[in-house]
């Protein structure tokens, strides 16, 4: 299913296709635990990471502000427009025109997006400042072998 949606007054196309990927019915561990024989099943990856399919999109990370978080440079986010942000959320947010991704939070009654590295700074929500939430981050896929 291909249709347009309007985000933030930009056309952003939104593909919509089930994965069905073979799951085993088993944790990974990260050292050596004897385990049972796993249960083969099946998962639909975007309907077990998107709530909202229709209000979703993805958006690539870029830096190192929310390393914290254990977002890195390079991360797929998925950002769904259906959630209200609430204090602890990480959203992405246009902030005078250029996109960022940080926390959502309120401090001394000041709304502020909040960086997860103590390097890079944190942006309070007051006075002539044009910020515009797009969603909430709900997933990240970060991708460890690139060939």
């Amino acid at each position: 299913m291909q249709s347009n949606r309007v985000l933030a007054g930009l056309p952003v196309p939104i593909y919509a296709s089930p994965m069905s990927l073979p799951m085993l019915d088993l944790a990974s561990q990260a050292g050596f635990r004897p385990s049972s024989a796993p249960c083969n099943t099946h998962m639909d990856l975007a309907e077990a990471l998107i709530q909202h399919p229709q209000r979703t999109f993805m958006q690539r990370a870029v830096g190192d502000s929310m390393e914290g978080a254990g977002i890195f440079d390079g991360d797929l986010l998925l950002v769904d427009r259906q959630l209200a942000p609430q204090h602890g959320d990480i959203v992405v947010a246009q902030v005078n025109g250029e996109f960022t991704c940080k926390r959502y939070g309120c401090h001394d009654g000041v709304p502020s997006l909040q960086s997860e590295n103590p390097d890079t700074s944190s942006t309070p929500i007051q006075g002539e400042i044009d910020i515009q939430i797009w969603g909430v981050v709900t997933n990240s896929v970060r991708r460890f072998r690139t060939a």
